[in-house]
Order: C-alpha cells, then structure tokens, then sequence
C-alpha cells in the first residue's frame, strides 16, 4: 500500500501518481489548470468537503477505507454530487461511446445477424444500468437530499432501499449480464476490418466494468454507513409525528439489551459468543438484531459501530484494532 493521500498533498501530484484519479475530479466537480495548489486549496476553491474528497481519492486509488473517526466527519452532500456525476458519466458519456465504437467496427445492421444481436445485448444491458441508477437517482438519491435538509418520512428508511437491493440482488445480475457480454464478443463477434478499434472497444467496456464496480463498492463501503450516521441524526418530521403515542415511541427507542447487542456486534463476537456471554439463546439474539436493524435502519457491522460510537454505547479505543469489511 502506498502513500496515504492527504490534505496537505499537492492536488497535481495525486493525479500524476494515480491516474483513475481523473474520473474523481471531474465526479467532484473540479476541473484541470490548478497549478501547484494543494488539495485542500483546490477543494476550498470548488466548493468540495475536503476530507470527503480525500477520503474518495485513498478509496479509489489505493482500497483504503476511512478510519472510524474519518467517517463521522464525510460529508453526504458531497458523496451525493460525486455518485450523481458518475451516473451521468456512465449514462450520457461512456456507454454511448463504447456504442458508437462497436457500430463503427462491427456492421450491427440485421444483415449481419450476430452483430445485430450483440448491439441488442449490449443495449438491453445498458438499458438495465439505467433503471436502476434512475431507481437510485428518484428514490434513494432524493431521499439523501430530503436528510441533508433535515427531513425524514415515518415510512422511509434507509432499510427500506437496503432491502429492496438484497430481494433483487441487481448488482449480481449486472455484474453476470457483463460477463455474458464479454464472452459473447471475445468469442462470437464477426470478423471487421477494423480490428484495432473493435478491441479498443472492448477494452473501454473492461475499463467501464472496473470503474462500475469501484462505484458499487464506493456506495456499499462509504456512503451507506454516512447515510446510516445521518439518518440517525435527523428527526422523524412528518405532520403524523403529533400523533405518535408513547408506547410507539417507546418502541423504536433502543432497550438496553439492545444495546447490549450491538456492543457485541461491534467489538466482532459472533451470535453464539453474544449469547453466551448475555446468557440468552442464539434465537433471542438474531429477534433483537433483527429490531435492532429495524429501528435504526442499519444493518451492518460497520454502521453500527459509527451508530455506537456517536451515541456514546461503546468507546473507540474499545475497538480500534478490529476490522471491518
């Protein structure tokens, strides 16, 4: 692993060193010319979290993920314009010039009948990738926003898309409709005469296939977890809220138990081991996860630390040298 980007570092040499880096700027909304200035100087200047930007840029480049106290300092508005920028690079420029390479080198008309059907495949896969960044754009992204203005509706959580995501298992399906892709061109693709863009072509899908995947994991490993922290920062605010009775509040609220969990889950026991230590059954502590899980809208190890840690349950030093993936 190499040099862990900082904010101090020359912004020019972060892109010399890595180019990928490239793709950041432009998601972040910065633009090239920015001479020798360092990266906070540069994000200042546009309008960018710093540490949001750098934390991206050592995720990107080098797999790093922020610390545990890196992430309660994130900022989601700024992981937001940079997913939103990257479907737009997906959907308005890179898919539609991968496209236009294909049909330059390969006659795709129905008289060339296996060309034809690979630029239906690749269409029909592109055509996926758009309704569920549009899914994510509409439902998930604008609920994000409503957070970020201090808004939360009773019947939304975070949960809610989680769930969604796990029932259709779409990344799966993306990720085997590209590999189908692939292997139909590398092996069925006719013969062009333009050889050299053909493979050009198939590179920039390779290229796209990693950079989506990057995406994929960027939303799993960091913006999930800084949603999680802001959701459980923002109030129930709908006009209902009035209405709401004791014994509904008492019930979303965490028991101690529940608690007790987590500390668990957090520190890295396993079911077994949390039981046995609270002298439960393992059964009782899957019921309280899963309410848990419920009343928090989160459901990883890593969201429920941040949760913990922000709301005093366990200290940082407690689990400083446990990792989470």
């Amino acid at each position: 692993m190499g040099h862990k980007y900082k904010a101090n570092d020359s912004l020019a040499e972060l892109i010399s060193n890595d180019f990928k880096l490239l793709q950041v700027l432009s998601r972040f909304g910065i633009a090239l010319g920015f001479g020798d200035k360092l990266v906070e100087q540069v994000c200042k200047e546009n309008n960018v979290d710093t540490e949001t930007f750098v934390a991206v840029c050592n995720f990107i480049s080098q797999g790093i993920k922020p610390s545990f106290d890196e992430f309660t300092s994130l900022n989601a508005g700024s992981l937001l314009t940079y997913l939103r920028n990257s479907h737009n690079f997906f959907l308005d420029f890179m898919l539609p010039s991968i496209r236009r390479e294909f049909v330059d080198s390969v006659d795709c008309s129905t008289r060339n009948e296996i060309g034809f059907l690979i630029l239906k495949f690749f269409d029909d896969y592109v055509a996926e990738i758009a309704k569920h960044q549009t899914y994510e754009s509409d439902h998930l992204f604008t609920y994000v926003e409503g957070l970020l203005q201090g808004k939360r509706k009773a019947d939304t959580s975070l949960a809610n898309f989680e769930n969604d995501r796990i029932h259709t298992d779409h990344d799966k399906l993306i990720a085997q409709k590209m590999s189908d892709l692939k292997n139909i061109i590398i092996r069925y693709c006719p013969n062009s005469a333009h050889k050299e863009q053909l493979n050009d072509a198939l590179l920039h899908l390779f290229e796209f296939e990693t950079d989506l995947s990057s995406h994929t994991q960027l939303e799993d490993t960091i913006f999930i977890p800084v949603v999680s922290l802001l959701e459980s920062q923002v109030d129930i605010n709908e006009e209902t809220d009035d209405t709401l009775t004791e014994s509904t509040l008492e019930k979303d609220t965490l028991s101690e138990r529940e608690k007790d969990i987590i500390v668990g889950v957090v520190k890295g026991q396993t079911n077994k081991e949390i039981a046995d230590h609270l002298c439960i059954s393992i059964h009782t502590v899957l019921t309280h996860r899963r309410n848990i899980a419920r009343k928090l809208g989160i459901h990883s190890p890593a969201g429920l630390v941040i949760y913990a840690i922000v709301n005093g349950i366990i200290s940082i030093e407690d689990i400083k040298d446990l990792s989470y993936t």
